[in-house]
């Protein structure tokens, strides 16, 4: 995959140098930014219109802040506190098997669960990161918890761009079958579907999806691409295929303008930051179209 990249970049270059495209296309990092960009904006987008239907928003919000004791207990065991992929995974698909099994087993509602799991994990991670202080600078955390879409390296690409593959095969069979059992399991148990099987799969798309997402995006930031962008899309659509197409569409902008912008226009705003605000700014102008369009306001899915 890095010939792959490399070809890409010689593109971009040239293009930049011809004065085709913008003269920041010649940076390397700008061009791996744009790159990630475009795998992350489309695949939350879609991912994130599950999200909000099956009410999971804690959820996702509760496996970024896991990643952050992943990577301490990863630094601990002796990995690159700059890629520690393996704890990260490792501990946070534990984090929602886990709590997936604790809340079909007990029947305690979602929320409760996802605050007690998140409390024990950052628990965790605050015990850990006294021994990861001896280690690094722990400010370099900060990379994890807000991200750094500007500074990935092809190691991020490639496990950024397995993680869509994965998902990407797994969600679009699946995605009737997982809707139907969200917004009607009794119906979805009648017809054949495994309800409990699915709703582990979804959990474990998600994870592996956040804890790939979480040095590009933030672990902090990571739910809310989730989750904006889908909501936005619900202020205007009645059909599920609008739903999906208009959350794809805002999110792949927010994250291609969120990236472009600072740069073209010297703001003193990170890459990550700059694509939640326009996000936000999507749902703003979506949810004043509701309001003031009568033909709006029934719209939800």
């Amino acid at each position: 995959m890095n010939a792959f990249y490399e070809v890409l970049r010689e593109l971009f270059t040239e293009a930049a140098y011809s004065g085709s495209i913008n003269y920041m296309f010649s940076y390397e990092f700008v061009i791996n930014g744009f790159l990630c960009a475009l795998i992350v904006g489309p695949l939350l987008g879609a991912i994130g219109t599950m999200v909000v239907i099956k009410r999971m928003a804690f959820f996702s919000q509760a496996v970024g802040n896991a990643a952050l004791t992943g990577v301490a207990i990863g630094v601990i065991l002796g990995e690159s506190y700059t890629a520690p992929y393996v704890s990260m995974f490792s501990f946070c698909i534990l984090f929602g098997l886990l709590l997936n099994f604790t809340r079909n087993r007990t029947k305690m509602s979602s929320d409760t669960l996802i605050g007690v799991f998140l409390s024990i994990s950052l628990a965790i991670g605050a015990t850990a990161l006294l021994f990861v202080s001896a280690k690094i600078n722990t400010h370099i955390l900060d990379t994890v918890m807000f991200g750094s879409i500007l500074t990935v390296n092809n190691l991020d690409m490639n496990v950024l761009l397995v993680t869509a593959v994965i998902t990407a095969a797994v969600a679009l069979p699946l995605y009737n079958k997982m809707l139907l059992a969200s917004l009607n399991p009794n119906l979805a148990h009648v017809r054949g579907v495994n309800v409990h099987l699915l709703e582990y799969v979804f959990v474990l798309l998600i994870t592996i999806l956040t804890v790939a997402c979480v040095k590009i995006v933030g672990a902090v930031l990571v739910e809310a691409l989730l989750l904006i962008p889908a909501a936005a899309a619900r202020n205007l659509n009645t059909s599920i295929r609008g739903f999906v197409l208009w959350s794809v569409i805002f999110s792949t902008f927010s994250c291609i303008f969120g990236v472009y912008a600072p740069m073209a226009y010297d703001l003193p705003i990170p890459s990550g930051g700059a694509i939640i605000l326009t996000a936000a700014i999507i749902f703003l102008i979506t949810m004043l179209i509701r309001m003031a369009m009568p033909r709006f306001r029934e719209a939800s899915i």
